[in-house]
């Protein structure tokens, strides 16, 4: 990440009211969603500008939730992210393309300890004070991978035909940042 300058302005995302989010095929009928609970990381955006120069998100992959305690384990365990191994869920970004409200987002996505580049479909959603005298800045962004190039490659034959997971995991992110 570049280091922060007079004519950069540095966010720090705020948990409370960012989101990391995906869905995922189930026995090829249905959907299942799912969050992560803890998100941090910091936005540089160019004074006067809306579009990120810079962005480095941690998510804590132990936060996983599915609403199903049991998946969740499974989901934490050696057959997908490791989580005791691989605790975190790294994003930095390497570019951007386009001058907002809507651009796309390059950078390295690290799961399970593997790292790919991904391009992210983002947009800026505003700025604002908050009543506290606080500049907040809002985005939004979606992105699909494949879980296999990951490294997450359990699954299970049905019976009837297909797979009990899908490979195709589409990540939705809504991110609220606090400057300074």
């Amino acid at each position: 990440m570049t280091a922060t300058t007079q004519d950069t302005q540095k966010y720090t995302i705020d948990n409370a009211h960012s989101s990391a989010e995906f869905t995922v095929r189930h026995m090829v009928i249905a959907k299942v969603r799912g969050r992560f609970g803890t998100l941090t990381g910091t936005i540089e955006i160019p004074a006067g500008g809306d579009v990120p120069s810079a962005v480095a998100v941690e998510i804590d992959a132990t936060s996983i939730d599915t609403r199903e305690e049991q998946r969740d384990g499974h989901l934490k365990s050696a057959d997908f992210l490791e989580t005791d191994k691989y605790p975190t869920i790294a994003f930095v970004s390497t570019g951007t393309k386009g001058e907002g409200p809507e651009f796309t987002l390059s950078g390295l996505l690290t799961i399970h300890g593997v790292t790919h580049p991904v391009d992210i479909e983002a947009e800026y959603e505003g700025r604002g004070k908050d009543p506290w005298g606080n500049e907040r800045i809002g985005f939004s962004g979606h992105l699909t991978i494949n879980r296999k190039d990951y490294g997450l490659g359990w699954n299970q034959a049905l019976e009837t035909g297909g797979v009990l997971v899908g490979e195709e995991v589409k990540i939705e992110l809504t991110v609220e940042a606090i400057k300074g």
